[in-house]
């Protein structure tokens, strides 16, 4: 039970796996009124960046769950003091129920948003607070643009909320910087690892991905497509 490789060795250098900056997190933090004591259930966490920066900033305490060893096994050295598990995050629901339970960026551990949506209540308490990290469409990309995923526009993802029981009580979004941050460093760590390991099996697709990826990027996925956390509150 681990992650793809690939995807491992492209973000073995991020802190954050997401189109999110420490400086957005800090945002995020502050405008859902965090507090000392508070938990928060992070499911697929990654490195454990958003669980580290607010246990230092704000006093929570909380627990991370991913299926990667190499991600988790750097989040407990940032973090010591918190707990990240070793686990399939599409099952797991916390042993009590949580103040804040999140999935930042990888939905699909519930099938989409709204199993993802279900999965989370699971492990909240009453009352408790809901954070879904997504892509949205900005616009429509052309019809030539490669195949990025089925998502909603902003409009069309906050409407499904709102159908499912949920009233949306904040939002911090992606800007273009944070969208660079998470793609862009990716080429340098693609580049570096190919320096590194040239005769490596995944090195014909790692070169014929670094040939490709940054043009793309710029011209159908950074104009295009948008993220960002949005906050939930059971109505």
């Amino acid at each position: 039970m681990e992650l793809d490789r690939s995807f491992v060795i492209r973000e073995r250098d991020h802190r954050i796996h997401d189109p999110f900056t420490p400086e957005k997190f800090a945002v995020l933090g502050e405008a859902i009124r965090l507090r000392p004591g508070m938990t928060v259930l992070d499911l697929a966490c990654g490195s454990g960046e958003m669980l580290y920066q607010w246990s230092r900033d704000h006093g929570v305490t909380g627990t991370g769950v991913d299926i990667s060893t190499p991600f988790l096994t750097a989040a407990r050295r940032r973090a010591p003091e918190l707990s990240f598990v070793h686990a399939d995050a599409s099952t797991y629901v916390a042993d009590t129920p949580v103040d804040v339970a999140a999935c930042i960026g990888a939905t699909w551990i519930g099938g989409g948003v709204e199993g993802t949506v279900a999965l989370l209540e699971r492990s909240l308490r009453p009352g408790g607070l809901l954070l879904i990290g997504e892509p949205f469409w900005r616009s429509q990309p052309p019809a030539e643009a490669p195949q990025l995923g089925e998502f909603e526009d902003l409009p069309g993802l906050v409407a499904l909320f709102g159908r499912i029981g949920w009233d949306l009580v904040e939002m911090v979004l992606a800007d273009e910087d944070s969208w660079d941050r998470y793609v862009a460093a990716q080429w340098m760590t693609v580049r570096t690892w190919l320096d590194e390991n040239p005769h490596d099996e995944l090195a014909p697709q790692f070169r014929a991905e670094l040939d490709t990826a940054p043009l793309d990027y710029v011209r159908y996925q950074r104009p295009y497509l948008g993220w960002g956390v949005f906050a939930l509150k059971r109505r």
